[in-house]
């Protein structure tokens, strides 16, 4: 194994972890990659059964994507999940420039109060489906989506003057259940827009999988970044997990996830997300050019799933003490947060609980970070003065 890379500068020195997982919400859950399977489709009823699951098993987040696909639409379906748990945080994904900012804010204000502070948000910067900006603008109308939630959430007014949009509204509407900031923004993607966006807004900044080097060095530019404007924030992975007994077995696993796959059809299926050119994706691809012929681009990560799917396009493929030290590792070079997968989901998600997450040290980001309440916050939808 290779030295551990240096770990740069993090918001959570505690080494406890934010575990998540994957809700399909847009076609994307399969027993063989490239080849639909109907008993999988992205129904409430099948989304429903994976976050419930989570749910049980003590996963502490759930990432609950948005894209424009056959499925679930993201807000619709968090509102309804928000009854159906207990106690997972909801990672919902919000497209800016899609809603009106303000009735935005107040969606977000109505989910928050829903969960009672268990939502999460994960900030997509990408093109509106049928349409297509510049990085420019599109990272321009992002931070300004930002600014206008962050003011509701924390200030008496809505006072903004942006190049998009322009605001002088009360923030009643758009108060958030959880304090000191709002809920706590999530964000990808490694274009210099991209992380200058993240490194002055959010708190919590998401890989894709790469080399443990290529990750390093992404992390550390963010850092700096972020130390710029007074800032440190944390580091989250995305990447699918492949847990068995032996390591042949999930090796094995791999292969036949592969095994019915038709090229051309997976491209096609692969290129129906809107993110499937980002920079992020090309960059996995161009990796995966470099892996060994049984596609491991480093020791147990597998870079086979993305030859079939969009966004994240790797897997941890290994035995229950294997994917342990690898977690491990990414653990000691700073990173605080994991958005795990696997296929299907819920017989996945099922294995790397029984196996793994017993063994690690969890925690809640909202709660560790003060956003989320210990009692009930004053706000105009619970307590606070009736105006």
């Amino acid at each position: 194994m290779k030295p551990i890379p240096k770990s740069p500068i993090i918001r959570s020195e505690n080494p406890a972890v934010e575990v998540a997982w994957f809700c399909d919400l847009c076609n994307g859950d399969y027993e063989y990659l490239g080849v639909p399977d109907g008993s999988l489709r992205s129904s409430f009823e099948h989304c429903s059964d994976i976050i419930r699951l989570a749910d049980e098993l003590g996963y502490q987040n759930i990432l609950l994507p948005s894209s424009y696909q056959t499925g679930q639409d993201t807000l619709t379906f968090a509102a309804a999940a928000s009854q159906l748990t207990k106690q997972i945080s909801l990672l919902t994904a919000i497209r800016c420039g899609e809603i009106h900012p303000p009735m935005l804010a107040r969606t977000l204000s109505t989910l928050d109060h829903m969960l009672k502070g268990r939502l999460n948000i994960n900030i997509i910067s990408s093109d509106l489906p049928g349409t297509q900006r510049d990085s420019k603008a599109r990272y321009e109308i992002s931070k300004e989506v930002i600014q206008i939630l962050q003011q509701g959430w924390t200030r008496d007014r809505i006072q903004f003057e942006g190049k998009h949009y322009q605001f002088d509204l009360p923030s009643d509407p758009v108060k958030s259940y959880q304090q000191n900031g709002g809920p706590l923004l999530y964000f990808g993607g490694i274009s210099p827009d991209a992380r200058a966006l993240c490194a002055e807004f959010c708190d919590v900044f998401l890989m894709w999988p790469e080399t443990e080097e290529r990750l390093a060095d992404t992390m550390n530019d963010l850092s700096i970044r972020a130390a710029s404007f007074g800032r440190k924030i944390d580091f989250g992975l995305r990447i699918h997990l492949i847990v068995r007994e032996t390591e042949k077995e999930a090796k094995e696993a791999a292969k036949q996830l592969l095994s019915k796959i038709d090229v051309e059809r997976a491209n096609d299926i692969k290129h129906r997300a809107l993110d499937s050119n980002s920079a992020g994706v090309l960059r996995q691809d161009d990796l995966r050019k470099s892996a060994d012929a049984d596609l491991f681009i480093e020791p147990m990560v597998w870079s086979g799933i993305g030859l079939a799917r969009s966004g994240c396009g790797s897997a941890i493929v290994g035995t229950p003490e294997q994917v342990y030290e690898k977690i491990q590792r990414y653990i000691q070079m700073g990173i605080r947060a994991f958005i795990f997968s696997g296929y299907p989901l819920i017989e996945e998600s099922k294995l790397f609980a029984k196996s793994v997450l017993p063994k690690l040290q969890t925690i809640n980001f909202a709660e560790a970070q003060n956003r989320k309440p210990k009692g009930i916050p004053v706000t105009p939808l619970t307590t606070g003065e009736r105006k």
